[in-house]
C-alpha cells in the first residue's frame, strides 16, 4: 500500500536515488547521455538535505512509500524566478518507472496543492520539458500553457513549457475527483 507523508531529513538518500533513477529512465534518449551520466546520488542527496533542512515554512517535500521504501516524491513552494508574482510552483515530481500510472502522482500533487492553499497561494505553475513523456500527466489536469523557454543542459538547449493553474481550489477538487473516482 502506498503511503504519502512529509519527508524527513532521513529520507534524503532515498529521495536522491529516486531523483537520479527516474531522470535516467524518463529522459533516456531525450537528454544527452553525458547529462544523465553526470547525475550522482551524492549531489542529489546534498540538494535534498538542504531543501528538507530548510523546514516547511515556505516549501514542502512529500514522499510516496511502498512498504517503507520511497518510490516517489514531490516538492513545491514559491515560484523560483519571481517573474510571475505570488504564485506557487511545483518544483519537482518523480516516481520510479515501476510506479507510473497507478495514481501516485495525483496523490503527491494533491498534497502540494493542499500545502500551497494553506500558505495562501491561489495559483501554481510547473515547468516541464516539452519532450517529457510524462507531460500528459499535467495535461490531464487541465492547465493553462503560460510560456515556453529554452533550458540548457550539457551542450544542447531544450524547450521547457510552463503550465499553470489559476485556481488551486479547483485543481484540488479535480485531483480529489480523479483520486476517488
Amino acid at each position: 500500500m502506498i503511503n504519502i507523508r512529509l519527508a524527513t531529513i532521513d529520507d534524503a538518500n532515498a529521495i536522491a536515488k529516486v531523483h537520479v533513477d527516474s531522470w535516467k529512465t524518463t529522459y533516456k534518449g531525450l537528454v544527452e547521455e553525458s547529462v544523465l551520466d553526470s547525475l550522482s546520488y551524492k549531489n542529489r542527496k546534498t540538494l535534498w538535505d538542504t531543501v528538507i533542512g530548510q523546514g516547511y515554512e515556505k516549501s514542502c517535500v512529500y514522499v510516496a512509500e511502498n512498504n517503507g521504501d520511497i518510490v516517489g516524491f514531490v516538492s513545491a513552494g514559491p515560484e523560483r524566478t519571481g517573474k510571475y508574482g505570488k504564485i506557487g510552483e511545483l518544483h519537482a515530481i518523480y516516481l520510479l518507472e515501476d510506479y507510473h500510472k497507478q495514481g501516485i502522482g495525483k496523490k503527491l500533487c494533491s498534497k502540494v496543492v493542499e500545502f500551497l492553499i494553506q500558505k495562501n497561494y491561489q495559483s501554481m505553475l510547473v515547468w516541464v520539458l516539452a519532450e517529457n513523456p510524462s507531460r500528459d500527466f499535467y495535461l490531464t489536469l487541465k492547465p493553462l500553457e503560460v510560456v515556453s523557454d529554452q533550458v540548457k543542459m550539457g551542450e544542447r538547449s531544450y524547450e521547457e513549457i510552463a503550465y499553470a493553474w489559476d485556481n488551486l481550489n479547483n485543481l484540488a477538487g479535480l485531483l480529489r475527483e480523479r483520486i476517488n473516482g
